[in-house]
């Protein structure tokens, strides 16, 4: 994808210079502040970030050893009622077993102008909260008190982190406009961090180095009186000097990130700062590396306990096998037949990872494990049963697109096998996928392979093949403008997986409801379904319909949309610019044949005459015919775009062209009384 690499050479490119630190103290909120009463730079702005600055510091403890602590402070405008979300923070922190991670907040305070006067309320007790997300993670939450139009807020808090030496993204902007932002890392030269920036507009950098020293004292044994003589301990104090790297990134008036349409993960493209440990060389130790490059990336994770090994285990589910694998001869039915096997029988938790959680061998036993438990089960018995299968970790659309190396890119895996076609992607943690139909939130750009050997290459997850939409509709009109007719409707691929998920989620009537809502209030009769579990097929929705809303009477003249309530009024691409790529997430093809009967007494004034709307590229096109015989309309139309992913220098086109196709589907067929 040429946006990819346009995109990767964007994000590195990285501004340095000399920064003069602005100063803030929590506690110096100004009258100017509150008076304020909107952003002088983004007047729809409902809060504002003053000033938020952070520092992450790996430091060393006596009785721990290196630990990372960041301490934020953070102080926030709220002009309108809109904004009032912003008085709350959530911090989330490792809470599994074993974790040593710690949240806490101070100096959070709400501030108004009452009466000329600046009026302080504190936060208490009751305004923190710990919440559980999952059985990994928890978050402190505060809601702040007295919040009102025209606030400003202030608070603190720090993270301790007593596990490893980690340091968390830094977000440069955010929904709301960005004063001023800084974030400041302090790094002993024995942990080696790649830094990483993202987004379209970038921080200034600068870097110092510090003199730092260790103080530690060690212990020694030693036995004194000769033979059974008493033992004595003594204690020494040593002196360690290393040199702290310390890099400050400010950033001033950041605008707001602009909500779009068909974005993948807004994240993706926000200004941020991301760390990820590349090596670790402690004096008198072999180096460590860890995530240099994406092969020691996936080096590091395949001799995890808990994702290579478990690749290796067979035994409990050989016996399983070579009953199901019997007179499976061909790779397509054995692929087929396994892949049914583990989603017929371990049920996915809703945890994602692509470290196991239960192991394989438990969640087989438990019929139950998270997305790890079952993709690399799925690639052992698929290995088992002779073909070549490899995992391939992703990132899913709501983690963000990997784009540098490191070990916390990806929070997902998946299965391939690979054929002489190409590789056939697989997840068995989803009960609609099919091989080479993944759950939506996989299809995030690419993923990568892992082989046996440790090699390991890039995978394109974008689907290539079009997703169908294909309506039958024909309908009659009387000469008061009611509308009767019948609908058929049939869903391929990734359309047919959107569809099942939304049928699946819901009862029938409470389902047909939403049908009869969102198409103009009409009534629904007969409707029937066809190949709602045969995965491999089309699935198709059928049924009778009457309208009393879908034409207008003006005039003793009948108008009406062709499509009716398929048709697209609206043009989604409506701003002058844009910054992200529009993501549909597959290619697809909408395509309606209608018959409609004239009625009686009436004939035509005006048809809508054929267009053919074609994009440079092969990108996509747009077909619409209408033609007329006796007392019928038969009409004809096509949507197809060919790119799941459609990239900025595109936009403006891919704007003309929706523009011309809603206003083509917006001509109505004009009909006048004989």
């Amino acid at each position: 994808m040429k946006f990819i690499k346009h995109f990767s050479l964007l994000i590195v490119l990285f501004f340095a210079s000399k920064i003069t630190a602005q100063e803030f103290k929590l506690g110096k909120v100004s009258i100017a502040e509150l008076e304020q009463k909107i952003h002088p730079k983004d007047s729809a702005a409902p809060a504002a970030i003053l000033y938020k600055r952070g520092k992450a510091r790996i430091e060393y403890d006596t009785n721990e050893g290196f630990v990372t602590i960041t301490e934020v402070e953070t102080r926030v405008k709220i002009y309108k009622k809109e904004g009032y979300d912003w008085a709350n923070e959530n911090i989330w922190y490792y809470s599994a077993s074993g974790s040593s991670e710690k949240v806490s907040f101070s100096d959070a305070v709400t501030y108004n102008l009452v009466g000329g006067k600046i009026e302080k309320t504190k936060l208490n007790n009751e305004g923190i909260f710990d919440e559980v997300l999952n059985k990994y993670r928890s978050q402190k939450k505060i809601t702040m008190p007295n919040v009102k139009e025209g606030s400003v807020i202030e608070y603190k808090y720090t993270i301790r982190n007593k596990n490893g030496v980690t340091i968390r993204e830094w977000d440069f902007q955010n929904t709301i406009p960005v004063n001023y932002s800084e974030f400041s890392t302090y790094i002993p030269e024995y942990y080696v961090f790649n830094a990483r920036s993202k987004g379209y507009v970038f921080p200034n950098a600068t870097t110092v180095k510090n003199n730092k020293s260790i103080t530690f004292t060690s212990k020694e044994r030693s036995t004194s009186g000769g033979f059974g003589g008493a033992v004595k301990t003594e204690y020494s104090t040593e002196k360690l000097d290393y040199i702290e790297t310390q890099t400050t990134y400010v950033a001033e008036n950041f605008p707001a990130i602009k909500e779009e349409v068909y974005v993948n993960n807004m994240d993706n493209y926000t200004s941020s700062i991301q760390h990820e440990l590349a090596m670790v060389k402690f004096p008198n130790q072999a180096m460590k590396p860890f995530s240099t490059d994406w092969n020691s990336v996936v080096k590091t994770i395949y001799e995890y306990d808990d994702f290579g090994p478990e690749l290796n285990k067979t035994g409990y589910f050989e016996n399983d096998l070579k009953v199901l694998l019997e007179g499976k001869n061909t790779p397509d039915e054995k692929i087929l037949a396994i892949l049914n096997h583990v989603k017929n029988n371990v049920k996915w938790n809703d945890y994602t990872g692509y470290s196991c959680d239960n192991g394989v061998k438990k969640a087989y036993k438990e019929k139950t494990g998270n997305t790890a438990d079952i993709n690399l089960m799925l690639t052992a018995m698929l290995r088992y049963a002779g073909l070549t299968a490899n995992p391939v970790l992703v990132s899913t659309r709501s983690n963000g697109i990997a784009l540098f190396p490191n070990r916390t890119a990806f929070n997902y895996v998946i299965a391939a096998v690979e054929t002489p076609n190409g590789n056939i992607l697989l997840d068995a943690s989803d009960k609609f996928s099919v091989p080479n139909i993944l759950p939506f939130r996989v299809l995030n750009w690419t993923g990568r392979l892992i082989r046996k050997d440790g090699t390991s290459e890039e995978v394109d997850l974008m689907p290539k093949k079009l997703s169908n939409d294909v309506v039958f509709m024909n309908y009659s009109i009387d000469p008061d403008g009611k509308v009767t007719g019948k609908a058929r409707r049939q869903y391929s691929d990734y359309n047919a997986m959107i569809t099942r998920k939304n049928i699946s989620s819901v009862k029938e009537e409470e389902y047909l409801e939403k049908l009869e809502n969102r198409n103009n209030k009409i009534e629904i009769s007969d409707y029937g379904r066809t190949n709602e579990k045969e995965l491999l097929q089309p699935i198709t929705e059928t049924y009778s319909f009457t309208g009393s809303n879908l034409c207008e009477l003006i005039g003793g003249k009948i108008y009406v949309n062709p499509m009716l309530f398929f048709t697209n009024n609206k043009n989604p691409f409506t701003q002058d610019v844009r910054e992200y790529p529009v993501d549909f997430g597959f290619p697809f093809l909408d395509k309606y044949n209608i018959t409609i009967k004239i009625p009686e007494g009436f004939t035509i004034e005006t048809l809508p005459a054929p267009a053919v709307i074609v994009m440079e590229g092969d990108l996509g096109t747009f077909k619409f015919n209408c033609a007329a015989s006796e007392n019928n309309l038969q009409i004809v139309i096509s949507h197809q775009i060919n790119e799941g992913i459609v990239n900025t220098n595109q936009y403006e086109m891919l704007k003309d062209y929706y523009k011309a196709m809603v206003a083509k589907e917006t001509e109505k067929i004009v009909l006048k009384r004989i």
